[in-house]
């Protein structure tokens, strides 16, 4: 995994912000996975429940979701969309931003690991209610599969909507590294979670996509920071 220095844009990064500039999605989706010390989960988890809300009134947010690691609470991913690229490179450069990078630097376990993407299918959030479980996937094979798993991905998602209890299933594709997915999903308890993973959808994409990547499938189940 690409490993970025706190929440601040790398070359390789501006690189992808200046291609998905040209594209025509309307959104630019960020996902970030911060690992700290275990003694820092609680420090941890109220650092970037405050630099969420530090970021609230930032322009063009579309959304914002922090969540914890449901086995290993010093371990979060955070989850942005934005109106376009520049919208997230402007509150890159805010100073809520520069600094939690800056406090949480002391207690990392490893980098931060920050990915751009673009939309590959991504459909209204059903917030009726908020989620119990978010589940964020990444799935990379090798570029001359590329073509083989969008397909895939499209069709899993697509019915992964209609199981009961889902209230989000999205698949973003990584800007700089287009055969690299991160699968987001939200559901409405650990029970809707668990008989979408017993679906046959969901076998049968995952009996499929296996054979491709030649590695155990990178599926992480969060809860919502308070």
């Amino acid at each position: 995994m690409r490993r970025s220095n706190l929440f601040l844009l790398g070359a390789v990064a501006m690189a992808a912000l200046s291609q998905v500039a040209h594209a025509q999605e309307p959104s630019f989706y960020t996902a970030t996975y911060v690992e700290l010390v275990p003694t820092a989960a609680q420090q941890g988890a109220s650092l970037l429940a405050g630099y969420r809300a530090a970021s609230r009134n930032d322009a063009g947010l579309v959304r914002f979701d922090v969540a914890t690691h449901l086995h290993r609470p010093s371990q979060f991913v955070v989850l942005m969309v934005w109106k376009d690229p520049k919208a997230f490179e402007a509150h890159a450069a805010t100073a809520h931003a520069r600094q939690l990078g800056e406090k949480l630097q002391p207690h990392f376990a490893s980098p931060n690991d920050q990915r751009l993407h673009n939309a590959l299918t991504v459909a209204p959030a059903k917030d009726v209610r908020p989620p119990a479980v978010y589940v964020v996937t990444h799935v990379d094979v090798p570029p001359p599969r590329k073509d083989d798993v969008i397909p895939m991905l499209n069709q899993l998602a697509a019915e992964s909507r209609k199981d009961a209890g889902n209230l989000r299933f999205d698949v973003w594709q990584q800007a700089n590294r287009p055969n690299h997915f991160t699968v987001v999903e939200a559901w409405s308890d650990q029970k809707a979670f668990d008989s979408h993973v017993a679906a046959a959808h969901t076998r049968q994409f995952r009996a499929k996509l296996v054979p491709m990547t030649g590695a155990l499938y990178d599926e992480r189940l969060y809860q919502p920071l308070q």
